[in-house]
């Protein structure tokens, strides 16, 4: 199933999506699509429900009917670095010998087609398409072969970068990565049984028009469930929690010579099932 969280900025409503394609609100079902919703049980109630028994949204998602992040609440954004060999390449780094763990502010998320700001005085802001991996079930030390388990699903992830503040300014990754707008993520949240594997994805991205990324997580370094076990060894992971799983090659750093965003730009990005984000690129 695809859970959705639509309406104003700031004042989201959760909602489904049905055989058609439209929104059906979840309004007097539960409260978001957050928390402990995102647990096995809560949205095994929500499965049983039938979509077109529920209220119909007037609009069409995407087109008049804003969507919003597609999960609330988030406490941790945690991304990782270099996951793609042929990123890293492209990046002149060495492939790693264990995931390079960063994170993005959750004040940098927001809806799918939201747009994006360029921060004051950016010259080096740049895109890369992600898998991103929703926490269901909490916990540390996840052990891999347990790993699938725990999520609750997955969405399309833009993980804006500027890359001066990344590499040039002082300390880690953090900084050229959390700036607000700099975090799309879904259209929607799209349960893990209809994701049979996680590592079979095709992955693109354009920048008007042209098409930068493309990819497939199968080539990931590290897959997802490696990289569950793996993160939970240095924090606890709880519902809601994002993994944004790294990028496939094409992004402006890597282009020769390097290409970056610019105000009046439009990227468009996906992943096979997960659906389409566009944000129009804009002077902060």
């Amino acid at each position: 199933m695809k859970l959705v969280r639509y309406g104003a900025a700031g004042a989201e409503r959760p909602g489904i999506l049905d055989a058609g394609g439209r929104v059906r609100d979840l309004t007097g079902v539960v409260g978001d699509i957050a928390g402990a919703l995102l647990l096995p049980e809560a949205l095994a109630q929500i499965a049983a429900l039938a979509p077109e028994s529920l209220p119909l949204v007037p609009g069409v998602p995407q087109a008049g009917l804003r969507l919003g992040p597609c999960v609330g609440a988030v406490g941790k954004f945690v991304c990782i670095g270099l996951n793609y060999a042929d990123h890293a390449a492209e990046s002149g780094l060495p492939v790693p010998a264990e995931p390079i763990i960063f994170n993005k502010w959750t004040s940098a998320i927001c809806g799918p087609d939201d747009g994006v700001a360029l921060p004051r005085g950016s010259e080096k802001t740049d895109w890369e398409v992600e898998l991103g991996v929703v926490i269901g079930r909490g916990g540390s030390y996840i052990a891999r072969e347990d790993a699938l388990t725990h999520v609750a699903g997955y969405c399309v992830v833009n993980d804006v970068s500027e890359r001066d503040y990344q590499m040039n300014r002082g300390g880690t990754w953090d900084k050229g990565k959390g700036c607000d707008s700099f975090g799309p993520i879904g259209p929607w949240l799209v349960t893990p049984d209809e994701v049979p594997d996680p590592q079979a994805l095709h992955l693109w991205l354009e920048l008007d028009g042209v098409m930068r990324q493309q990819g497939s997580t199968a080539t990931m370094v590290f897959g997802v469930a490696e990289l569950i076990a793996y993160v939970s060894r240095f924090m606890s992971l709880q519902p809601g929690d994002i993994i944004a799983t790294g990028t496939p090659p094409g992004v402006g750093m890597g282009q020769k010579p390097p290409v970056y965003l610019r105000a009046g730009q439009t990227m468009r990005l996906g992943i096979d099932g997960l659906g389409t984000q566009t944000q129009a690129v804009r002077q902060g």
